[in-house]
């Protein structure tokens, strides 16, 4: 099983439905969560995940997508980015409240998923979604599975956004 995670707002849902429709397993890590017994409650409509429980399961599927599939035993992991300009306008366009973007922002500022699952895991590849379509990015998925390798560490947002950083993070 390969974990498809990242940030919300750069593209796993719909990159997993097109993966579906190429004949592909997908899975939600929120449907497998609930199917095992790891939601622990609910926050602002937001299900709350024992990731400890979470890290027991063993899925059988092609390809397991969610923002935090990656706290899954994978055999790869693959970390979907978006420029953090790019990923607050789709935010918005979700509707999400301008605390929960700036969080979102934030974290892909950082690289926070793709710290933790180079934490957890030996294979892990990175695709920058902000200029690709759905369908490349499907592409792009099934190439590694073909043995292409996307490594990880090629993208840097903070010094590509150095003078407009302070537009998307949180004043504290």
């Amino acid at each position: 099983m390969i974990a498809i995670t990242g940030t919300p707002g750069t593209g796993k849902s719909t990159v997993a439905e097109i993966l579906r429709k190429r004949g592909y397993v997908v899975l939600s890590v929120n449907e497998i969560a609930e199917k095992f017994g790891c939601v622990e409650g609910e926050e602002e409509g937001v299900k709350i995940i024992d990731l400890e429980c979470l890290g027991k399961i063993e899925v059988n599927a092609d390809f397991v997508e969610g923002h935090l599939s990656h706290h899954l035993n994978a055999e790869a992991v693959i970390v979907l980015r978006c420029r953090p300009d790019v990923l607050y306008k789709r935010l918005v366009e979700k509707g999400w409240s301008e605390e929960k973007i700036r969080e979102n922002v934030e974290a892909e500022l950082i690289d926070y998923i793709l710290v933790e699952a180079l934490e957890k895991h030996e294979n892990v590849h990175e695709i920058d979604t902000t200029n690709l379509t759905p369908e490349e990015v499907a592409d792009k998925i099934e190439e590694i599975l073909k043995g292409k390798k996307y490594p990880p560490g090629n993208i840097d947002w903070i010094s590509e956004l150095s003078d407009n950083i302070d537009k998307y993070i949180r004043k504290l």
